[in-house]
């Protein structure tokens, strides 16, 4: 195969782990119906059918899936080495890609990469909001974010904060004349803002713990978001209880504008990890981003320097 056409082989290999032309096409900087022209080009000359289209998605044939399997980690590792060849420069160079949700990039990763972004010019960092357990490897990113350091075989797990503890509370002005829950199961009788899961798509299960004794609540209520800054922002709006990390709640239970409810109830997840791959040599840019996320004790990272505003103002629990 002509030289020319590895771009061919790259583009496919996004297609498959995408199945979709249009997000395929998103990541690789070209128009949709150029992509489907070039895997149609290529598909022609290997004279076998390698992907399957319908109107709502693209999947691989068995030719297809064996070309995946083949070719996808060689090119992986090309783009590897290829990004290593900048530990030959004199100053750490490169994009590091990281997959987290919202609230671990406000209250974590922002504060702790900042500086580290003003003083290597070089470096870039591509942040992608994501409240799923990425794979990184089939997505490309340089690393992830989850909740405690379980991770899959071939990774890596570094503590980047400590411990995180979630609460509940709701407006002063949705409280006036209601009845204060008691225990976790009376939030059923009030509104309650929901945060929806991309996983399988259903909506998350508050989740409590007193005296070792675990209580996942469902709740209801009118409005439901996939960011946690959009549902602590709605609580301020007196639409009901909100369960969210207590770091950025704290300055607005401070402040008198949200009250909170059931304290001797919240829970304590693990605190976050940066995950990435296990190779032999991870790339300058890459090792400068983990030291400098590294867990090294000491205050919570939201107590010290940067705070999201409240207008800017997703979710952590267990992920």
């Amino acid at each position: 195969m002509a030289r020319e056409n590895l771009n061919d082989l790259r583009a496919f290999v996004v297609v498959a782990r995408e199945r979709s032309f249009t997000c395929a096409a998103a990541r690789l900087g070209v128009s949709r119906s150029a992509l489907s022209h070039a895997m149609l080009a290529l598909e022609a000359r290997l004279g076998v059918r390698l992907l399957t289209r319908t109107t709502r998605s693209v999947s691989t044939t068995e030719a297809g899936a064996r070309l995946l399997e083949a070719v996808a980690p060689r090119l992986d590792e090309i783009e590897r080495e290829l990004g290593s060849l900048s530990a030959l420069r004199d100053k750490p160079a490169g994009t590091v890609r990281i997959t987290a949700h919202d609230h671990a990039i406000s209250t974590v990763l922002w504060p702790r990469l900042l500086p580290l972004l003003n003083d290597h010019p070089d470096v870039h960092i591509e942040f992608s909001v994501d409240y799923a357990l990425t794979d990184i490897a089939a997505h490309r990113f340089d690393a992830g974010v989850r909740s405690g350091d379980r991770v899959d075989k071939g990774m890596i797990a570094v503590r980047i904060a400590p411990d995180l503890r979630m609460a509940v509370a709701a407006s002063p002005a949705y409280l006036s004349g209601k009845r204060l829950p008691r225990s976790p199961r009376d939030l059923t009788e009030h509104a309650c803002i929901n945060l929806r899961l991309p996983t399988q798509g259903g909506l998350y299960a508050w989740e409590f713990e007193k005296e070792g004794q675990p209580v996942n609540v469902r709740v209801n209520g009118q409005v439901t978001f996939n960011n946690t800054f959009l549902m602590l922002q709605a609580a301020l709006d007196g639409q009901g209880f909100v369960y969210v990390p207590l770091d950025i709640m704290q300055a607005h239970i401070d402040a008198g504008r949200l009250s909170p409810v059931l304290t001797e109830w919240w829970p304590s997840f693990p605190g976050y990890h940066l995950y990435y791959a296990n190779r032999r040599q991870i790339a300058p840019a890459l090792a400068l981003v983990v030291e400098a996320l590294r867990w090294r004790g000491g205050r919570p990272l939201s107590d010290v320097g940067w705070r999201p505003i409240r207008n800017g103002e997703g979710h952590a629990g267990r992920t």
